[in-house]
């Protein structure tokens, strides 16, 4: 399996794709220079694989790239923050 994370900002969403199929996705909104992680979902037949934490770590990647922040309202993004700290400084701080 070769596995690439996307951003389609159209659907809003990150996609992590094996080939042209789609194994996952991120759902997000963007607010200003933040992302709102909203949903993350695997399916089924690809989990424990490592494919949700490949689509995690490609979009938090994307996220510091561009420069911008992270408000993770979905538990599996904000859970696999807690696990990698590295990510730690993207989280907006709560206001």
């Amino acid at each position: 399996m070769e596995l690439t994370v996307t951003d389609v900002p159209e659907a809003g969403r990150y996609e992590v794709r094996d080939g042209d199929r789609v194994l996952g996705l991120a759902a997000y909104r963007r607010e200003d220079d933040r992302v709102v992680f909203t949903h993350t979902e695997v399916d089924p037949d690809a989990e424990g694989g490592g494919v949700g934490s490949t689509l995690v770590s490609g979009a938090l990647d994307d996220v510091r790239a561009r420069g911008a922040r992270v408000v993770p309202l979905c538990s599996f993004v904000r859970g696999y923050i807690e696990r990698h700290p590295d990510y730690a400084d993207l989280v907006e701080p709560p206001s």
